[in-house]
């Protein structure tokens, strides 16, 4: 059995020297493999811009520390540093056809945590959301930005996450869903899925 997830980002975040490292772990909830990638941690230059800064498809901001989205062009990646994120949780295949090459290395060079859960759009699954809640919680109070193609992944993680973890009311949560897509299919039944076996009332519109 590999070690827990939340150990993993514990050393990655305390653990780093002045090179760039990359750890590709295996996290036991599934099958999922999670690729994550950082330099050492240090002081980087924040501020408070606005995440409607941020070229991308459907750009949800949740909180002052977490927004959603669909993929961010390379220039966007790079300033997301600058505009204050700590860390970028990205949820497709990297391989994927609008995928930005060397990703994780645009967000490595500026001392953030990258992380890829890659789930595939027409397969996802309970043990994908219990990955993505574990990095997420085990992240803090950093700010993440999360991300996918469109926004539908990430949208739907993130409101299993809300609700889930949160304990947020499902109904004002699924508001920043819809604001992207009305999940159908696998994804509905997912969001079904993490809900009952967490005993969430919640009929997804």
């Amino acid at each position: 059995m590999g070690k827990p997830v939340n150990t993993l980002l514990h050393r990655i975040f305390t653990g780093m020297s002045t090179s760039l490292s990359t750890y590709l772990c295996t996290a036991f909830l599934g099958l999922s493999t999670v690729l994550c990638t950082g330099l050492s941690t240090g002081a980087y230059a924040q501020n408070t811009q606005n995440a409607q800064n941020i070229d991308a498809p459907n750009v949800v901001p949740i909180t002052a520390q977490l927004t959603s989205s669909g993929q961010p062009t390379a220039k966007a990646l790079e300033s997301l540093a600058a505009q204050g994120y700590e860390a970028v949780i990205y949820l497709a295949p990297p391989h994927v056809s609008d995928a930005v090459r060397e990703e994780n290395i645009i967000v490595g060079r500026q001392n953030m945590l990258f992380v890829n859960i890659p789930i595939v759009f027409n397969k996802p699954a309970v043990s994908d959301y219990e990955t993505f809640a574990a990095i997420l919680q085990s992240l803090g109070n950093k700010k993440v930005l999360v991300h996918c193609q469109v926004n539908m992944r990430a949208s739907t993680m993130v409101f299993l996450y809300r609700v889930v973890v949160g304990k947020e009311d499902p109904v004002l949560a699924y508001e920043a869903v819809s604001k992207v897509w009305a999940p159908s299919g696998p994804w509905k039944q997912l969001m079904l899925d993490v809900m009952q076996k967490h005993k969430i009332s919640f009929e997804p519109y």
